[in-house]
């Protein structure tokens, strides 16, 4: 249990609850780890108990961004005929059911980079915890392929080195290392070598993190406020700015003309004589006066065009219709004519979207005689090991060259895949995931065809027989100047062994 976990709400001067109270951040980064595990009364090795979970959270609340409601539309009255008003309902249909289908795409997206972590709590740890459930105080394990989850103090490296890339909060261009020592407390954020952002992936390395911040008071989240913020003062797109000039500029033309078209006659309404030279005796007929005012009226409202605001829409929903065709998700149907106006585009690489998945699709081997190569076709695209097979396999035959692929894909390997309802999901680098799902498809030397690693109760059964066979000693991370990894392993027969992948 958490050291003073118990009073953590008595205690008004509490280091949580004051800071809190304070709105003052602790600087976890200038202070050693001894200071921080004291500050949130946690121990790395036991982690916080239930209760001072359920404690924090009252406090902090959960470890999510917020959720900003947009603005409710204003019902205006509907005074144009009715086939416009027919038109503007079918557009209106046909905008709703197109953003319906982008918000269902993006949450598929979100659903594929869903957020879990691996907390201590309790003095036991938990793999697949919510993300959004961490309070300050958590005692999280990172690894190689993790989403950094919240704000965290590097508390202990389990590998050598451990690498982060945090270009999406500073825009560093390359992976940055990671240390557990204090820096000055008046650090910028990329001087804070001590610490991980919420947002941020591990690209190297394994380590135990204090979690010191969440949701909204994280860095990231401080530019999600920002970001909401800049959007309240959203800008008129270029249509709707061409269509304001047009009104204008129509408006004050029409006026014009139908003033003229009034002026013009007058003579019918007003008369008058002119005696020495003067006009006198003025008559003036405010009925035919009122009734070419309606002519003119009439003039300007034949001159608007009504029609106008249904024919762009339309034009617009079959422009999302197109995009949408082709895979492009569009929410608000001027997006579609705002990018129609860009001129130049800029992307990263190729600009593709991907679900970050691997699968291996062929296994070249060592044939049998000097110089000869064998490869194997692999089925599947997903993490399952049950999705497809590896054609003309030697099931229960594999020689000492494919037993040695095995071992050092599964053993030299920090990935793992676990079932999430009807799919499976990866966790670690997508390219390690890809290698373990091969191994569960290669088999195991001496079983038989109609084996199955779900009989053992583990995804990924051969790959721990493979681990029980060969228990690492030691890691080298991959590097980029080496570019491998390796792993040194004491085998059953007392035979150490490196493995490089």
């Amino acid at each position: 249990m958490g050291k003073g976990g118990e009073d953590l709400g008595k205690k008004e001067k509490n280091g949580i609850e004051s800071r809190n109270q304070d709105n003052d951040t602790f600087p976890a980064w200038a202070k050693d780890v001894k200071e921080c595990e004291e500050k949130y009364e946690v121990n790395r090795e036991v982690g916080l108990s239930e209760a001072d979970v359920e404690k924090r959270r009252e406090i902090y609340g959960y470890n999510e961004l917020e959720k900003h409601e947009g603005g409710e539309m204003e019902i205006t009255a509907f005074v144009e005929p009715l086939v416009i008003f027919l038109i503007l309902i079918v557009n209106a249909i046909v905008g709703v059911w197109q953003e319906s289908n982008a918000e269902k795409a993006l949450e598929a997206l979100k659903e594929i980079q869903s957020q879990h972590a691996t907390v201590i709590r309790n003095g036991k740890k938990f793999s697949s915890l919510p993300a959004r459930e961490l309070v300050p105080g958590d005692i999280v394990e990172l690894r190689v392929g993790d989403k950094v989850p919240a704000d965290m103090r590097v508390l202990h490296l389990i590998s050598s080195t451990l690498r982060v890339e945090q270009g999406s909060l500073t825009g560093e261009s390359e992976a940055v290392s990671k240390t557990v020592k204090a820096v000055e407390e008046d650090t910028d954020i990329q001087g804070k070598k001590c610490m991980v952002f919420a947002g941020t992936t591990v690209v190297n390395g394994n380590c135990i993190c204090l979690v010191m911040e969440t949701g909204m008071n994280t860095e990231i989240g401080k530019v999600h406020s920002q970001i909401h913020e800049a959007a309240q003062n959203e800008e008129d797109t270029p249509l709707k700015k061409k269509l304001n000039e047009f009104g204008e500029v129509l408006t004050i033309l029409i006026g014009i003309i139908c003033a003229i078209v009034w002026l013009i006659n007058v003579k019918y309404f007003l008369t008058w004589e002119y005696v020495d030279g003067w006009p006198k005796n003025f008559k003036f007929s405010f009925e035919k006066c009122t009734y070419y005012f309606e002519i003119a009226v009439a003039l300007a409202v034949a001159a608007i065009p009504e029609g106008l605001p249904a024919v762009i829409t339309t034009c617009l929903a079959l422009g999302t219709r197109k995009m949408a065709q082709k895979n492009a998700l569009v929410r608000k149907l001027p997006s579609v004519e705002t990018l129609g106006c860009t001129t130049v585009i800029c992307s990263d690489k190729t600009g593709t979207l991907t679900t970050n998945q691997m699968a291996v699709s062929k296994l070249v081997a060592m044939g049998s005689r000097a110089g000869t190569l064998r490869a194997f076709n692999v089925e599947g695209t997903t993490y399952s090991p049950f999705d497809g097979e590896i054609k003309d396999w030697p099931v229960g035959l594999m020689d000492s060259n494919l037993q040695m692929i095995a071992k050092i894909a599964a053993v030299c390997n920090d990935a793992g895949v676990e079932q999430s309802g009807n799919h499976y999901v990866a966790g670690g680098m997508p390219t390690e995931a890809a290698l373990k799902v091969m191994v569960e498809k290669m088999g195991f030397p001496g079983e038989h065809h109609n084996e199955s690693s779900l009989g053992c109760g583990d995804v990924l059964a051969r790959c721990q027989k493979w681990n029980k066979m060969e228990q690492r000693i030691a890691t080298l991370e991959f590097d980029r100047d080496r570019k491998s990894m390796g792993v040194i392993v004491n085998s059953i027969s007392n035979k150490k062994s490196l493995l490089v992948k």
